[in-house]
């Protein structure tokens, strides 16, 4: 089983005559319902104000069929919001609505790793991290996940405009990038976040305790595990909203190591889950908001 923890929140997304509908979202969430729809058994932890946002959530998570979705409510805080603007590419620019809201505030006391089945992979949202809280949170689940002999997966996810600079959320981000069992990058993160020009001299300068996965854009993914690494090449198609694609990519191959089993991975699973994983990126691209119930 995995379990996601992190923000689940209103993506306000605009069309051209600036209207804007509310879609649910939030990278945790959207990776948990994605990886469910690739088969495995998943948990969700997020919290939410006792809003229209939040009721709006409410209403709306349990279509997603997860196996457990808990929403802890927030008498205090409002849930987070992420106006969402796309071109005419589907290529989308975020800014949030997010000032002490409800999504790095999660309860850890509530949480209780014994409540959920056989689970072996615990997933941590990095939007948190922009929060002192949030990062308490974020170091206090790592030794948890680790006392309880879990997988810790990490997918970067840099939100450039919530920190003073990039090297502020570089500095911030490192200790959970450097203990990371599972560990997601974009290409522009890895380049960014390493100051190389090369994706080679990038991979080695990383400092990657396990599996690292690199999303390519149309270009398509790749892994590096155990000294070698592999690119899988993606399905060509028209985007109509980019917002989630890299959480279907990495829902998508949580759901395959889940499968597999972590100490069973090598280098031809590994493309197969690749190949899949790229098939539900490009897919998500193809309506809009961040995730869809018919998957």
């Amino acid at each position: 089983m995995i379990l996601s923890i992190g923000e689940i929140l209103v993506d306000m997304i605009g069309d051209n005559n600036n209207a804007y509908q509310m879609f649910i979202g939030g990278a945790p969430f959207n990776v948990a319902v994605n990886a469910k729809q690739c088969g495995a058994k998943v948990a969700f932890i997020g919290r939410v104000g006792n809003d229209v946002a939040g009721r709006f959530i409410e209403k709306s998570i349990d279509k997603f069929n997860l196996d457990y979705a808990i929403l802890q409510k927030d008498s205090i805080r409002n849930t987070t919001l992420a106006f969402v603007a796309l071109d005419e590419f589907g290529e989308r620019d975020f800014t949030f609505f997010r000032h002490d809201t409800a999504d790095f505030n999660i309860d850890i006391d509530e949480i209780d790793f014994n409540s959920f089945d056989n689970l072996s992979i615990v997933h941590i949202g990095s939007l948190m991290l922009n929060e002192k809280k949030g990062v308490d949170f974020a170091r206090a689940m790592v030794k948890k996940i680790r006392k309880n002999g879990l997988l810790f997966s990490f997918d970067v996810n840099f939100r450039y405009d919530l920190y003073d600079t990039k090297e502020q959320a570089f500095r911030v981000y490192r200790e959970f990038i450097e203990s990371a069992d599972i560990l997601k990058f974009s290409i522009d993160e890895i380049l960014d976040y390493t100051g190389e020009v090369t994706l080679d001299e990038a991979i080695k300068k990383v400092k990657c305790k396990g599996l690292l996965l690199i999303t390519l854009g149309a270009s398509g993914s790749m892994f590096y595990f155990n000294g070698q690494s592999k690119t899988v090449e993606s399905i060509k198609v028209k985007p109509i909203d980019t917002t989630g694609a890299g959480d279907a990519f990495y829902g998508a191959v949580l759901a395959e190591i889940d499968k597999i089993a972590y100490d069973n991975l090598n280098n031809e699973n590994l493309s197969i889950a690749l190949k899949a994983a790229n098939q539900k990126g490009a897919n998500a691209t193809l309506h809009k908001g961040a995730v869809s119930i018919e998957g």
